[in-house]
């Protein structure tokens, strides 16, 4: 039994000392909306009636928006060199 998307979402959120908020705004740079409900629904215990599945999507969006917030956007081809 490995990890699930919930449990790498909660473990990055330990590691990066995010709260909700910073959650939200690193979704928002790669234009992924998602609200602190349904944030506090992914971090519930599978037991609780309210817990969602964190898709493959949510964990996509949230991973390419925290690449963006460490490193800064990606500068575009003509302005390498």
């Amino acid at each position: 039994m490995g990890l699930t998307n919930n449990d790498i979402l909660k473990k990055l959120r330990v590691a990066h000392k995010l709260r909700d908020t910073d959650i939200v705004e690193i979704c928002a740079l790669v234009d992924f909306k998602v609200s602190k409900g349904e944030l506090g629904a992914l971090f519930r215990s599978e037991e609780h009636p309210k817990y969602i599945e964190c898709g493959d999507q949510i964990l996509r969006n949230f991973l390419n928006g925290l690449v963006i917030h460490l490193r800064g956007p990606m500068p575009k081809k003509s302005e390498k060199k």
